[in-house]
C-alpha cells in the first residue's frame, strides 16, 4: 500500500485516512480503481455493511461504486482538504488535494453535494 497515506482510529468516526507526508493544492493523493456494482445490485447494499461504503457511479448516477485502496475508508467533513473525482472511463476515484494537509492531518472528503439537500446518514463531527 503508499507510504503516503495510514489508517489510524478516529474520535467518532471508525477508521480515517491520513497523510504520512505533506500535500499541496491539486496534488493527487491517491487513484483508487473501483469495483462497478450495478444499478440493481445498489439497492441491495442499502441492506448490508457496505452502504457506508460506497460512492455513486455512472453516467446517471445509478450504479455505485466501492473504491479499492483507501477509497472507501476516507472520513466526510462539510470543509473538506481533498475531493474525490470519478473517472469513469478508467474505472478509477482519483481523490485530490484541495488545500494544504500536513504530516499527520486526516485527509477528509465532502460525500454530498449539498445544493441536491441530501444530508448524511450519520452525525457529523463539523
Amino acid at each position: 500500500m503508499s507510504t503516503k497515506l495510514y489508517i489510524l482510529p478516529t474520535e467518532n468516526k471508525g477508521r480515517g485516512v491520513f497523510a504520512a507526508v505533506e500535500f499541496s493544492r491539486g496534488d493527487i493523493i491517491e487513484l483508487c480503481p473501483v469495483v462497478v456494482i450495478s444499478e440493481e445490485d445498489r439497492q441491495t447494499i442499502h441492506k448490508t455493511g457496505l452502504h457506508d461504503y460506497y460512492f455513486v457511479w455512472g453516467k446517471e448516477d445509478k450504479e455505485a461504486a466501492i473504491a479499492l485502496g483507501y477509497g472507501s475508508l476516507y472520513n466526510h467533513s462539510s470543509t473538506p482538504n481533498a475531493q474525490f473525482i470519478n473517472d469513469l472511463e478508467n474505472k478509477m476515484i482519483i481523490i485530490e488535494c484541495l488545500k494544504p494537509i500536513k504530516a499527520g492531518e486526516e485527509i477528509c472528503l465532502k460525500y454530498i453535494d449539498e445544493s441536491i439537500k441530501d444530508k448524511v446518514w450519520f452525525k457529523s463531527n463539523d
